[in-house]
């Protein structure tokens, strides 16, 4: 099975990788979107418009044997990835033929098949870490209103309850509440945050909704006001230093608030903060084959039907450098979480505070604490 301590070993070939084209090196991260169909009608999201020629589960197969062990990190994306009919054999072609070390999906929480899914995922794929992140835009009919679906909450706290459930019986499952920070839900961080605090989740995470062409939201007006979003996350930030982790949950979490920071200066400085490496270390390969280098260029690099489902023909071909040379030059910034997680390991300033912050002695502090106690925010039984 890859291992965490294998892909650090890797940072320094991907910086050469980078600054010199050698030596090859096929992603540590990568994202599979294997269908674009979703249940969900979401303000900040209009993939479930789409309709595409996808990939099927033996091209799937085909794709994935090429990719042999290289990368660590899987995402199952979507649309709403637990809504494909043929998710739980393509995480089990993913383990079988790169054995990653995180298989991550998130869900909307709205099928009542998702825990049997959810756990045939989970018991054949024993190596691998399985994190279900269900999404989380507000408490109750605000939920409701963001995601554009009714009793979508009430689906959410009995899907929320089952994996809660499950996880006691299968040891390789970590469940999660993931929020996207919209102009929606900014206003109500704080509540989302108490809810969370005391839902029993493993971990609670946020991404900044963004202008991204695959979800063809570029032009709308869904990202939140830099000091607004700012002032809510520095909350989010002061609630994490607040609790204690531990393991891989205390690297994770330290991890992710040097992400919240660096959100705050692409935010405010308009610019690539740190060096991405989305085309080198980080890729996505959506639904009718076509390789992207993220999801929010969406370059066309090409596509695995048209080079025998090779991924490497793709990645170590010609048409990627033209596209690799505009990331390089900071023709674009973004503070797109997947691709963030990457390229902050391999930043070595940030690796050095979060490895700060796994030493640093643990110091009590009240804020996030008073912050989420009083009056300010409700808590899950006023919901």
């Amino acid at each position: 099975m890859n291992s965490m301590l294998g892909v650090l070993s890797r940072i320094p070939f991907f910086q050469l990788y980078r600054r010199l084209g050698w030596p090859q090196m096929l992603p540590v991260n990568l994202t599979l979107s294997p269908s674009p169909k979703c249940n969900s009608r979401c303000l900040t999201c209009n993939i479930w418009m789409k309709r595409e020629n996808e990939l099927t589960i033996e091209e799937w197969d085909k794709v994935l044997t090429s990719l042999g062990k290289a990368p660590y990190w899987f995402t199952i994306s979507g649309g709403e990835p637990l809504m494909y009919p043929h998710v739980v054999e393509l995480a089990q072609l993913v383990y079988e033929h790169c054995r990653p070390g995180i298989i991550n999906i998130p869900t909307n929480a709205i099928l009542p098949i998702i825990p049997e899914r959810v756990e045939r995922i989970a018991r054949s794929c024993p190596e691998s870490q399985l994190i279900i992140n269900l999404s989380l835009d507000g408490v109750g009919a605000k939920h409701d209103f963001i995601r554009g679906v009714k009793g979508n909450f009430q689906k959410f706290e009995e899907r929320l309850g089952q994996l809660l459930g499950l996880r006691k019986q299968i040891k390789n499952l970590i469940v999660g509440i993931h929020s996207v920070v919209s102009t929606f839900s900014v206003g109500h961080l704080d509540e989302i945050i108490a809810y969370a605090d005391k839902s029993g989740a493993d971990q609670f995470i946020t991404e900044i909704a963004e202008p991204r062409v695959e979800l063809d939201t570029v032009g709308l007006p869904i990202t939140p006001d830099p000091a607004e979003y700012t002032e809510a996350i520095d909350r989010l930030i002061a609630y994490v230093n607040s609790k204690s982790y531990r393991g891989m949950a205390k690297v994770t979490e330290a991890i992710r608030v040097e992400y919240y920071k660096l959100v705050k200066r692409i935010l405010d400085e308009q610019d690539q903060v740190v060096k991405c490496y989305a085309g080198w270390a980080s890729a996505q390969i959506y639904a009718d084959g076509t390789v992207w280098p993220c999801c929010v260029r969406a370059d066309d690099l090409g596509n695995l039907r048209d080079c025998n489902y090779d991924f490497k023909e793709i990645w170590f071909g010609e048409r990627i450098r033209a596209v690799r040379r505009s990331i390089a030059a900071k023709q674009c910034h973004c503070p797109l979480a997947n691709a963030s997680y990457t390229n902050i390991l391999h930043d070595l300033p940030t690796l050095a505070r979060v490895s700060t912050h796994l030493i640093r002695p643990k110091t009590n502090s009240p804020g996030p604490q008073t912050a989420l106690e009083s009056g300010a925010v409700q808590t899950r039984q006023q919901a």
